[in-house]
């Protein structure tokens, strides 16, 4: 409650200052990072150019290293399989979106806004996944133990969404941009592969019960197909991408 009570008393402040400052106000370019993104180690950068009076467009650039996953009980939702750690789970993702600004207020670059935009975004994943195996018998009716296994499982996924959000960018001081995203979401479709490269020496019996193990996973809406090969096991993903896009802050400098 109290950071919200911050946020919103250095919004006023620089409703006032850019009142004031209006008249020393220059500059058609913004370049600006989500202090928000920041403090997840998920860095940003993005360029803002105004094309006229109530309109700019924008590009941006995110990255993050591999880390265990930030919002596993989310994650919980989507995937269900005892023999997938999700605590030991690593990802780290990039994305590029592109969006146009049509601002509602009477300063350029300033005020309310709504922002159609485009996002192309590539998450790396490691999957660890434990599971057993049962040698071929060497003699009739003889029932081997079953071996423990470990795998693990990396790959790409690659998404394409659409949306829309809302915010207000307030200019503070002469050169210093407040940008606070409000709320908005995008959806679009994703695919990917994740391979698993066996040791040589690996039994057949093994991959193929490792295959078994990953079709056990329930990862609705996601749809996982999942083949053999000679060395190892192959899973391709596809399925819908949504996500939500909001409560942002976003220092910049105008140029």
């Amino acid at each position: 409650m109290i950071n919200m009570k911050k946020i919103f008393f250095i919004i006023l402040i620089g409703v006032s200052a850019s009142i004031h400052a209006q008249s020393l106000i220059g500059g058609k370019n913004i370049i600006k990072t989500n202090l928000s993104s920041d403090a997840l180690n998920n860095y940003n950068i993005t360029f803002e150019r105004s094309l006229s009076q109530f309109m700019s467009v924008s590009l941006s650039y995110r990255r993050m290293e591999k880390q265990q996953v930030p919002l596993k009980s989310l994650v919980k939702q989507f995937i269900d399989n005892p023999a997938i750690d999700l605590d030991k789970i690593q990802v780290g993702n990039s994305a590029i979106t592109a969006e146009a600004r049509f601002y509602l207020g009477l300063s350029k670059m300033a005020g309310f806004y709504l922002s159609p935009y485009t996002r192309s975004a590539t998450f790396d994943l490691t999957i660890p996944i434990d599971y057993t195996y049962t040698p071929a018998s060497p003699l009739p009716n003889v029932i081997m133990p079953s071996i423990p296994m470990h795998a693990q499982l990396d790959g790409t996924i690659r998404s394409t969404s659409y949306g829309i959000y809302t915010g207000m960018q307030f200019q503070l001081l002469t050169k210093i941009v407040l940008d606070f995203w409000i709320i908005g979401g995008h959806y679009g479709s994703s695919n990917g592969k994740l391979i698993f490269m066996a040791p040589n020496g690996t039994p057949a019996l093994a991959i193929d019960a490792l295959k078994k193990t990953i079709d056990q996973t329930k990862a609705n809406p996601f749809k996982l197909t999942t083949t053999t090969t000679p060395n190892g096991v192959i899973t391709d993903t596809e399925g819908p991408w949504a996500g939500i896009r909001g409560l942002g802050i976003t220092v910049g400098l105008r140029f």
